[in-house]
């Protein structure tokens, strides 16, 4: 069955043909979104990126800058342009530009090489690529993609942002933007294809910030550091978008180093972060992490893989006042659409907690079917922040979507009180002998031994069971398979317990916002014995 939290200040109505319950106060576009803040709070500091602090009456001064620029390249509102950098303080500059003139952004990410770059070019068909001076050598050749009539690097596009006049009456004079019109075109990983484009719109990114400020509790100047990609949904949506939201800090930092991090929080005094629980435990091997001072950290979220409770203590004893809080949400849920009630983390480290007020989260079976409470199925997600589609790509849209709900390729349970646990990828469940193993299981169970940092499980093709558990874990110190295969053992039916166990070199292989890479773990099946 699906649970309803009723909440005040919501109403349903219909946005992309789907009947949804919506925020009823809500700005109506992410640049009025903007706006709101620099009314609020326009001499404090927005971003800070290394020795630069801009206020918010800078970044509106500097959005409009850029917005000049665009509309004299003669970018029009649907043009898509392509955000190919660095984490940096005009990443928001150009979200806010894009959005004041109606252009769609398409950020992505610098790890890219010309042919993955190409693909996306040509797939959202964009008129323009800012990109990194430095990646200019892995940009792909202008005639493999004829969209782009810009080609601009940023460096020289910051000089000209410099000294251009601002055309207000031009900005002014762009067709008005609708909160169903598109924000941006997000490409997921492409793990099992060529990768898709979700389109994100105003309304449903709005939706999101205000349900994350609501169920967080954030507070206007909270101060939260952008660790993870600024191209990722969780750096745009509960980094970025969430601090115009709450006219917050965003402090940034270029690729995440646990001991530059830790330095950055207690100098800005962070209230918040969000990042996955590998962050934290690197942060919490940082010999001296007693030793900071961060007493300001109220909201420590997580996502993207279960916490460990040995990390959920070590937190708690060194920073009490620090609340834990899991989120569950992808790309296609524009992010959060599960969150855990505050306090409750630590007591429920199996859940990603409830749905948000909005959402309406079901477990089906294979035909579709809703389950009872307590079954296991596939979860489907709807509601507001739920993207329309996929970008230029109606195959997808159809496979990916059913009567308004994203069908997640996760496999989950709901409780009669609404709380879910994600127990693993579809793709990822292994089956032993006629045996279901949640991979995940496996893992939080290795990561509990005190020698291991990081784990990943996978299935081995065997052509008695169908499927082997083959373990790779990463250990802060010397360990040998046979103890860690012990300690499973302990803690895990015999048919969950890995046959074999590879202690490797670390770090183990994840995306850019640090999720675990799968697909890339299991190639390593190839280098090793039966």
């Amino acid at each position: 069955m699906s649970y309803e939290f009723w909440a005040d200040g919501l109403r349903y109505e219909t946005h992309h043909g789907r009947v949804v319950l919506c925020h009823t106060e809500r700005p109506a576009h992410i640049a009025a979104m903007f706006d709101e803040a620099v009314a609020r709070r326009g001499n404090d500091i927005a971003v800070v990126d290394g020795d630069a602090r801009l206020t918010y009456q800078d970044v509106a001064a500097r959005a409009d800058k850029c917005a000049t620029r665009l509309l004299d390249l003669g970018i029009k509102p649907g043009d898509r342009v392509v955000i190919l950098l660095d984490n940096r303080a005009d990443y928001t500059v150009l979200l806010v530009a894009t959005a004041r003139i109606g252009a769609i952004c398409v950020p992505s990410n610098i790890r890219q090489r010309a042919p993955e770059t190409a693909y996306v070019l040509n797939d959202c068909t964009a008129t323009a690529i800012i990109y990194e001076n430095a990646l200019a050598e892995h940009l792909p050749d202008a005639a493999n993609a004829p969209s782009v009539r810009h080609w601009l690097p940023y460096e020289e596009e910051a000089r000209i942002w410099d000294a251009i006049t601002v055309d207000a009456a031009a900005i002014a004079g762009c067709a008005p933007v609708h909160e169903d019109d598109p924000f941006c075109i997000l490409y997921t990983s492409g793990t099992t294809g060529r990768p898709k484009g979700a389109v994100l719109t105003h309304f449903g990114l709005i939706t999101n910030a205000i349900g994350t400020q609501n169920h967080l509790g954030l507070r206007d100047g909270d101060t939260m550091i952008l660790s993870v990609p600024a191209s990722h949904v969780t750096g745009i949506e509960l980094i970025l978008l969430l601090a115009l939201r709450i006219a917050g800090k965003v402090v940034v930092q270029r690729g995440f180093k646990a001991r530059a991090f830790l330095e950055l929080a207690e100098k800005e005094r962070m209230s918040f972060a969000i990042m996955v629980p590998a962050m934290y435990k690197l942060c919490l091997l940082d010999p001296d992490f007693a030793k900071f001072d961060l007493g300001a950290w109220r909201i420590g979220a997580f996502g993207g893989a279960p916490m460990p409770g040995a990390t959920v203590e070590e937190l708690a004893s060194h920073c009490p006042q620090l609340t834990l809080v899991n989120i569950y949400g992808s790309t296609e849920t524009s992010s959060p659409a599960v969150m855990m009630p505050l306090g409750e983390a630590s007591t429920r480290l199996d859940s990603v907690g409830r749905p948000l007020p909005y959402t309406r989260l079901i477990i089906v079976d294979d035909t579709g079917t809703q389950v009872p409470a307590g079954e296991q199925g596939e979860i489907w997600i709807g509601g507001p922040m739920i993207v329309p589609c996929y970008w230029n790509n109606p195959d997808a849209t159809a496979a990916g979507f059913t009567g308004g709900y994203w069908r997640s390729g996760d496999i989950g349970v709901m409780d009669e009180q609404g709380y879910v646990r994600v127990l693993d990828r579809m793709k990822d469940m292994i089956n032993r002998g006629g045996f279901k193993i949640y991979s995940v299981e496996v893992e939080n169970t290795l990561m509990a031994h005190e020698t291991v940092v990081e784990a990943a499980v996978v299935g081995r093709p065997c052509d008695v069971l169908g499927e082997r558990v083959i373990a790779f874990v990463v250990t802060r110190e010397a360990t040998d398979s046979d103890s860690l295969r012990a300690f499973c053992a302990k803690n895990l039916s015999d048919y969950k317990v890995p046959d074999q166990v590879h202690i490797v070199d670390g770090p183990l292989p994840r995306n850019p916002n640090g999720k675990l890479l799968k697909t890339a773990v299991r190639e390593w099946l190839d280098t090793i014995s039966v």
